[in-house]
């Protein structure tokens, strides 16, 4: 990754105190849509690891993977497959596969869901993501995948933070890290 983007990433980074009864802060990475340099390196930069494993689409889980996702599909020359979650509204009409995720970092299982006519046999998947923490969304898109008769290549992320060993066994590459990013 250029080293010019790297510091963009954690230039324009921020953490958000969401008010009173929160337990947690909350990332604020809309200064990366923002900026037209950063968004024009965001594609090339994830897909650069994965490029000799030739996927053939990429996969993404909503809300904030429909933006990168797109990004990562151009820069290989590939299709993007939304992986729509029922909370988000925009549920597509005809046949879905489902997966439930492990518990995420906060105990939620998030249930993903894609189309069926857009992911099968001879799919190769890339999944990209802005954050991997526990990988959980990670693991139910690879089932998805499994069930489609797909094979996931890996996943490109922004930011993770999972212990190594979930990193290797699921393919997981990141730009950055949470210790990479301003306190």
């Amino acid at each position: 990754m250029p080293a010019e983007l790297r510091e963009r990433l954690v230039e324009l980074f921020g953490w958000v105190d969401p008010g009173p009864g929160s337990t947690h802060l909350v990332s604020d990475i809309s200064g990366w849509w923002r900026d037209p340099a950063t968004l024009t390196a965001l594609g090339p930069a994830l897909v650069a690891p994965f490029r000799a494993a030739r996927p053939t689409v990429v996969v993404s889980p909503a809300v904030t993977g429909f933006l990168l996702g797109p990004l990562a599909a151009t820069a290989l020359g590939v299709g993007f497959v939304a992986a729509h979650k029922p909370g988000d509204g925009r549920l597509p009409a005809g046949p879905l596969t489902w997966a439930q995720s492990p518990p995420d970092f906060r105990g939620r299982r998030v249930d993903l869901a894609v189309r069926d006519r857009h992911l099968g046999p001879g799919d190769r998947v890339l999944v990209v993501d802005d954050w991997v923490d526990t990988a959980a969304q990670v693991r139910a898109v690879y089932e998805i995948c499994r069930a489609r008769g797909a094979e996931p290549v890996g996943t490109a992320a922004v930011v993770a933070d999972c212990p190594s060993t979930v990193a290797a066994e699921l393919r997981i590459t990141a730009l950055l890290t949470s210790t990479d990013l301003p306190a």
